[in-house]
């Protein structure tokens, strides 16, 4: 691995003095624990200690962000100093393992007492490391070669309702989506292979809908089937859903784990869609767990070829700048690593066109509305092509509503949706 060392950057509470914290940081992750032990010699740690770079003190605060931190002792008054503390670790404390990593930069840090706030904000990774990880296969340039869509971005929904639809109804849902003029179709997160719907009885269903529309129409929609299972139940599906003619899979990334999409990138000859239901848990507490930009480095490596990042003025409790600059961190290269597809979805329609394109300024996305394609009063083909008039207006710089004097579609999603779609 050479001498280049993983750097990781957290954004720290403590009530103790700040290098001290710093240095329980760096023992717990790496040769240390909380008393010296025989044979952690000066050369051992020397060699495979953690270092603790930098240290820039923030804010201090009186109260403590999480419950069960202990002061230091004797201090009746304590007071809650947050910092950006860098801890570098020497490559070969994990070699190329990619599980290890998260170990290593992740581990027992968030329950060590000194702390009443610790987040992952960052890592930075030597060259080697990421070269020996496997990578997404296709990224953005292969979606938009399998899907056939160039210049703007994939417009897409979910199936709705989430659960329920039996084979054909699922079918005969795609077929409507398809003939709207929709790139790319998913399943819902909630749906993967239940007794009522099979997986294998949906991908038959599903892909003979596929198949014929694109005979037809020269146009190949893009579905993502839930493959999210045990691992040798995944390899399965994806095996099913490849000799259907299916282009894509999807899986939620927090439950299969790290593990588990590198076994499956892999075996894979398909794009994988990389769902991150449960994120918020890992989120929300903005002095606890992980930032997107670090957390987002484990699955492209792992082999994830698209990733949600919600979707600006969405139903979630994420600001429009933190998923924008969730977006702009997909795009953005990873050493030898190429960019990998965001996908805005949550509350989206084609309203956000705009402002999303103002704030990203690029097509490089999934553009994923639900209620917004199908709720549209004139249908979900005129959803669908609300939604592509409204990125036209976006890329053009044309205002949304004069774009939509001349496109009736977008003129009747900008008052049915901006009144409430009632």
């Amino acid at each position: 691995m050479g001498d280049e060392r993983i750097r990781a950057v957290y954004l720290i509470e403590t009530a103790h003095p700040l290098e001290k914290a710093a240095a329980i940081m760096a023992g717990e992750q790496s040769s240390g624990t909380f008393v010296a032990v025989p044979r952690e010699t000066p050369e051992l740690v020397a060699r495979f200690g953690a270092q603790v770079e930098r240290i820039v003190e923030l804010e201090t605060v009186a109260a403590p962000s999480l419950p069960g931190s202990k002061p230091p002792r004797g201090q009746a008054a304590p007071v809650y100093r947050r910092a950006q503390v860098t801890l570098s670790f020497p490559p070969d404390n994990i070699g190329p393992s990619l599980p290890n990593l998260l170990t290593l930069v992740a581990g027992n840090l968030f329950e060590l007492s000194p702390f009443s706030g610790l987040r992952l904000l960052d890592m930075e990774l030597p060259a080697a490391f990421v070269a020996a990880q496997p990578g997404p296969q296709f990224g953005v340039a292969g979606t938009r070669r399998l899907a056939g869509v160039y210049d703007r971005p994939l417009i897409g929904t979910i199936i709705k309702p989430s659960v329920g639809l039996a084979p054909a109804e699922t079918a005969a849902l795609v077929k409507t989506l398809a003939e709207a003029g929709l790139d790319f179709v998913k399943d819902d997160e909630l749906m993967a292979n239940p007794p009522y719907a099979p997986l294998a009885a949906r991908v038959d269903a599903v892909m003979a809908v596929v198949r014929e529309h694109a005979q037809r129409t020269g146009k190949p929609v893009m579905v993502a089937f839930n493959i999210t299972d045990d691992l040798e139940s995944m390899l399965r599906h994806h095996d099913t859903v490849l000799a259907a003619g299916g282009t894509c899979i999807m899986v939620s990334l927090n439950s299969v784990g790290l593990t588990g999409l590198l076994a499956l990138r892999k075996h894979s000859q398909l794009p994988i869609h990389g769902h991150r239901n449960g994120w918020g848990a890992l989120s929300r507490h903005p002095l606890l767990g992980f930032s997107y930009v670090a957390w987002q480095k484990f699955w492209r490596l792992a082999g994830a070829d698209h990733l949600h990042v919600n979707g600006l003025r969405n139903k979630f409790c994420e600001s429009d700048a933190s998923v924008i600059e969730a977006a702009r961190t997909c795009l953005t290269p990873l050493a030898s690593s190429p960019p990998v597809m965001p996908v805005f979805s949550s509350g989206q329609w084609a309203d956000q066109a705009a402002d999303t394109y103002a704030a990203l300024q690029s097509v490089d996305l999934m553009h994923l509305a639900g209620g917004g394609i199908m709720a549209h009063p004139g249908g979900p083909a005129a959803g669908a092509a609300a939604m592509q008039q409204a990125w036209a207006a976006a890329v053009a710089g044309i205002p949304a509503a004069d774009y939509a004097r001349t496109h009736p579609e977008l003129a009747a999603a900008l008052e049915f949706f901006g009144r409430g779609g009632a």
